[in-house]
């Protein structure tokens, strides 16, 4: 039996009217497009195609194919420089703290303006896959929060996001999962840790715009998922209604995309007053998560910090 029930409403003085322009979510602005220089990479054991233009030095995109190590992220233009480096190389992790571990996946913290090299590197190999990513050579203002999975040979990277140390708005700058570790739930563990440092920080935030195909996505699916299950924890609890502050007071999720994800995903209509309507396929929906962050074991590493 659907469950049916009017739990919000917003105030006068934070109801927005949802839409493309207004709703920042689906913001795009046109980027000219490179043609891509490099045809494809290795990265580690995996050989990976690569997507989009990225401003390597000439002497490596006339190699058409290039080397990465997975660990410190120096790139080679030939296999035999590879090989070496990965003889010499005894870096395992990223040059960071590592902030947070839960079975085989980790975090590390990395100041742009103490592991410069590190942070060019991993940008460049970033604009390989997103199309719409500004590379940043000023890597000061920003930190990187670098995902891996471990094993007895190190942590692989996964994907990563970064942030301006200071900025009031946005609590994400880029994100990327890497292509071999897509469509995995990766994309999702990334954004909730934005939310989670957000949360730390008491900041309510939204991520810079636009977002690339992938990230919107991702985005859409977890704005949907965390709202959804709010809303259903408040009305078992408390019943009646609740305003759109009080959500993002809840989630951190910025009132805006709150907005967007009501009315253009379908689980809200305006009449006068926002009303949601769930079902019970959306509430399974919003419960079905392979993995969550661990909140708790992140307030309590960062706190040593």
């Amino acid at each position: 039996m659907p469950f049916d029930e009017s739990l919000v409403t917003s105030e006068p003085s934070t109801h927005v009217e949802c839409s493309q322009s207004e709703s920042g979510a689906l913001e795009k602005k046109p980027i000219k497009a490179r043609v891509k220089n490099l045809e494809a990479i290795w990265f580690g054991e995996h050989y990976l195609q690569t997507w989009y233009f990225s401003p390597y030095p000439q002497e490596y995109t006339e190699a058409r194919v290039i080397y990465i190590c997975e660990f410190c992220l120096y790139h080679f233009a030939s296999e035999k420089q590879f090989e070496r480096h990965c003889k010499k190389c005894t870096i395992r992790h990223p040059p960071g703290n590592e902030i947070y571990r839960d079975g085989d996946v980790s975090f590390f913290e990395i100041d742009g303006a103490r592991q410069v090299t590190y942070c060019q590197n991993l940008s460049l190999l970033s604009k390989l896959f997103l199309d719409q990513k500004s590379l940043y050579y000023d890597l000061i203002p920003f930190m990187f929060y670098v995902m891996c999975r471990s094993d007895t040979y190190g942590f692989h990277t996964i994907g990563y996001f970064s942030k301006e140390k200071n900025s009031i708005e946005h609590n994400l700058s880029c994100i990327l999962t890497l292509p071999h570790f897509q469509r995995q739930g990766y994309g999702r563990l990334l954004i909730e840790m934005s939310y989670e440092l957000a949360k730390i920080e008491n900041k309510i935030g939204t991520p810079e715009k636009p977002f690339s195909d992938l990230g919107l996505l991702s985005y859409q699916k977890y704005w949907q998922e965390t709202i959804i299950e709010i809303l259903h924890r408040y009305h078992q609890f408390h019943g009646g209604e609740i305003t759109i502050e009080e959500i993002s007071e809840k989630t951190y999720i910025d009132q805006r995309d709150v907005l967007y994800t009501l009315h253009t995903l379908g689980i809200g209509s305006y009449q006068g007053q926002t009303t949601i309507r769930l079902t019970d396929a959306m509430i399974d929906m919003s419960k079905n998560k392979k993995r969550r962050i661990d909140s708790i074991a992140v307030n309590k590493v960062l706190a040593v910090f």
